[in-house]
């Protein structure tokens, strides 16, 4: 019997260091992803400190404008570049690898220069300081993109210190940018700084990987990954165009200092930002490793990842709400009292939106791009019409509650989406058991 006993456990012995050591993998890469999106986010969480502070209310509304914009490029050349990328190239071959980042990079660079040349001409053609903004936007968009590719780049290859050296550079960079902006006194001045600065982390990025980007290769990359590129595509526009949507419509319902006061409860939200998305930088590649390696452990991995961000959101709401008004004017100044209003609606926003983050996570790994893109596009269109519908009722204010009930519905739908996806994937699996 005792040798029955030991012949039954002996096996099972090794698999728990061998847990152990891809339990540890897998938080320390996690750690790579919150490192270096902490990097990042402090970097632009000081640029909107500095401009909210050295242009005022009306200026920062500009900036925030230009801003949201980028957020809908970002989206774009994530989408067809660097999205597939992560789903399909994580954890592969490094001649592979290098391969893909190529083509997916030089689709980066490419999205930038097409879409930034008609910024330019777009921003010229309006003048003012709007159109100043935007001109400034076009210029400095292909080296922003081509920073953001590298990042990714690097997590897919599962070498996130990279993407956080990378990020140090940009911020080292952006000092000296922001004091030359900050003689200079303009919003286009400070949109260049931060543009030129992350040209410069983009060129560096290309030392660190030893690659060149490939504009040639963009065509090639496209069709190669169109079944999933242009959903992904569709998809992350469609949540950066509901921002932009909400944010059009608070200048048209309350004005461009709404979008500011906006702008200002997001960067007292930024440290939690960073977290968020910094998770979202590494949980793609992470859930496609468990989906290859334990198919059924990607739920409980996806669940996980939802409550901790959730309760993270929580806790830094109650941190906000108990922070002196001394603390609020001296990160915001005049854009404080205003943005103080939003932290209650701002903060349930971000939970929601962390509930969601492990659904989408799996979604993406399983490569079921039309559930995922249903998904997003309920969910875009729940914030855009809780946004503008609550600003149409209740002002600034209202906008925020209505962002934050659409974020909590939004959530439900990616969950309900993941689970009749892996509903879906077990029973092909049976299948192909039978049948082998």
């Amino acid at each position: 019997m005792t040798t029955e006993r030991e012949t039954m456990t002996t096996p099972a012995a090794p698999a728990r260091p061998a847990r152990r050591a891809a339990t540890r993998a897998i938080a320390g890469r996690l750690s790579w992803g919150l490192a270096d999106q902490a990097a990042c986010s402090l970097s632009n969480f000081a640029v909107g400190i500095y401009v909210a502070r050295s242009l005022g209310l009306s200026a920062f509304g500009v900036f925030s404008l230009a801003w949201a914009t980028y957020g809908v490029v970002l989206n774009v050349s994530r989408g067809l570049a660097t999205d597939p990328l992560m789903v399909r190239f994580s954890g592969v071959p490094t001649a592979s690898w290098r391969a893909a980042v190529a083509k997916s990079s030089g689709t980066a660079l490419g999205v930038g220069a097409a879409i930034g040349a008609g910024c330019l001409v777009v921003g010229l053609g309006l003048g003012g300081h709007v159109g100043s903004a935007y001109a400034g936007l076009g210029v400095i968009l292909p080296g922003l993109l081509l920073q953001d590719a590298w990042r990714f780049s690097f997590f897919a290859a599962g070498t996130g210190q990279k993407a956080f050296v990378n990020d140090i550079v940009w911020g080292v960079a952006l000092i000296p940018a922001m004091v030359v902006a900050a003689r200079v006194g303009t919003v286009a001045a400070f949109l260049l700084a931060w543009g030129v600065s992350a040209a410069v982390a983009a060129g560096y990025g290309c030392l660190q990987s030893g690659i060149r980007p490939r504009l040639t290769g963009a065509r090639e990359w496209l069709r190669e990954q169109r079944d999933l590129g242009y959903r992904y595509l569709v998809e992350n526009v469609s949540l950066s165009g509901a921002y932009q949507l909400r944010a059009s419509g608070l200048t048209a319902i309350v004005g461009v200092s709404a979008v500011g006061v906006v702008r200002g409860v997001e960067l007292l939200l930024g440290p939690f930002y960073a977290v968020l998305t910094g998770l979202s930088l590494v949980t793609v590649a992470e859930a496609a490793r468990v989906l290859r390696r334990a198919p059924h452990r990607l739920g409980r991995f996806c669940l996980l990842l939802s409550g901790g961000q959730a309760a993270a959101a929580l806790l830094w709401g109650a941190v906000l709400l108990l922070m002196p008004d001394r603390v609020g004017e001296l990160l915001l100044g005049d854009v404080w009292h205003s943005s103080a209003q939003l932290i209650v609606p701002a903060t349930l926003s971000v939970a929601g939106a962390s509930l969601g983050i492990g659904a989408t996570a799996g979604l993406r790994a399983l490569g079921v791009a039309r559930r995922s893109l249903r998904s997003q596009l309920l969910a875009s269109l729940f914030y855009a019409g809780g946004g503008i519908g609550g600003a149409a009722v209740a002002g600034t204010v209202g906008s925020a509650w209505g962002v934050a009930a659409a974020t909590l519905s939004g959530s439900a739908v990616w969950w309900l989406q993941l689970r009749s996806a892996l509903r879906e994937h077990h029973q092909n699996t049976i299948r192909e058991v039978r049948t082998s």
